[in-house]
């Protein structure tokens, strides 16, 4: 790797002021997991890192009355570990539990998780973030197995890589970010995500001297769960992930999310599927309308038709995890 000056500042504010104003001249080191890879491979080439280790505020996991807050620098064994978590958003603790890598989950963080690169190999071999060749995507027409069903209409044809993502959308969440000088702004994690349109864009909304430091997560007593459908476990990524949240009056559901991790370039949310769950009995059947209506709208690249029919199964097991209701193995 690139040489590169490092920095481990004692307070946020010494942080944010240490962050360049342009991508690529910094970089925040939080686990590491990602980052020293990205580093290793010279598909980034900061001139400083920004380490948070010191910044003790952004990591743990506070309860309030109506909310949970999560340091974004608590690692993913420590969220998994958390009796409230455990109590109220099994979405995580399954998405956390997925990932099968005991190394990744105990280094990793929350933050990490939402803010990591794409796994795209045409981005991790050189071709840069939207994977092109004398400015022609390779991707329609290359290997594109593990790239987008929905969001393809390009340049991106990524898939988002984060577990957490999904759950934390699904859930409600709202993502807390600080800029220069402690100016600080609140995100729903719906919209913190966003499509690069250039190859020196991001994958999220947050500006180069910008830190996310949190996530708040309601704490609203809707039922939730995620689903994946994965090769095997350990360091691959899912083919598909599902994540459900609505709230149960009786049996009829409301308030309901779906959204779907490692099929667009960010998470995707399925408004037409919720629909399906609002107002209704949960039950096999409607869970399966719901993942008929997940699927509605793909748009396959020529090796990755198989994705829709793993989106409606995903989200027909998420919703009827959710709802206490037995799958089938």
């Amino acid at each position: 790797m690139k040489s590169f000056e490092y920095a481990a500042p004692e307070s946020l504010e010494e942080a944010t002021s240490l962050l360049a104003a342009q991508w690529g001249e910094s970089e925040i080191l939080a686990g590491g997991t990602d980052l020293v890879t990205c580093l290793k491979q010279r598909l980034l080439h900061p001139k400083r890192l920004v380490s948070l280790r010191h910044l003790k505020d952004l990591r743990g996991i506070e309860s309030s009355g109506n909310s949970l807050t999560i340091g974004a620098t608590t690692t993913l064994k420590e969220l998994a570990a958390h009796d409230g978590v455990r109590q109220h958003f099994p979405a995580l603790i399954a998405a956390i539990h997925a990932i099968g890598s005991s190394q990744m989950i105990a280094v990793g963080t929350v933050g990490g998780d939402l803010c990591q690169r794409p796994r795209c190999w045409y981005y991790r071999n050189g071709f840069g973030l939207l994977g092109q060749f004398n400015g022609e995507s390779l991707i329609p027409d290359g290997q594109n197995r593990y790239h987008a069903i929905f969001g393809n209409s390009g340049p991106a044809y990524f898939v988002h890589p984060s577990s957490l993502a999904p759950a934390l959308i699904a859930l409600g969440a709202t993502c807390k970010i600080t800029g220069p000088r402690d100016a600080s702004r609140s995100v729903p994690a719906a919209a913190f995500f966003q499509t690069p349109k250039a190859a020196n864009e991001r994958e999220t909304t947050l500006k180069p001297n910008e830190i996310l430091t949190a996530i708040q997560i309601p704490l609203n007593g809707a039922k939730n769960a995620t689903y994946e459908i994965r090769h095997r476990h350990g360091l691959d990524w899912p083919y598909v992930t599902a994540s459900v949240a609505f709230k149960l009056d009786g049996a009829s559901a409301s308030s309901a999310r779906v959204v779907l991790g490692h099929v667009a370039p960010v998470p995707w949310n399925a408004q037409a599927a919720a629909k399906v769950l609002d107002g209704a009995r949960i039950n096999a059947d409607l869970a399966a309308r719901c993942g008929q209506e997940a699927a509605q709208g793909a748009n396959p690249l020529s090796q990755n038709a198989y994705k829709v029919q793993l989106v409606k199964t995903a989200v027909k097991r998420a919703v009827l995890q959710a709802a206490g209701i037995k799958t089938e193995a």
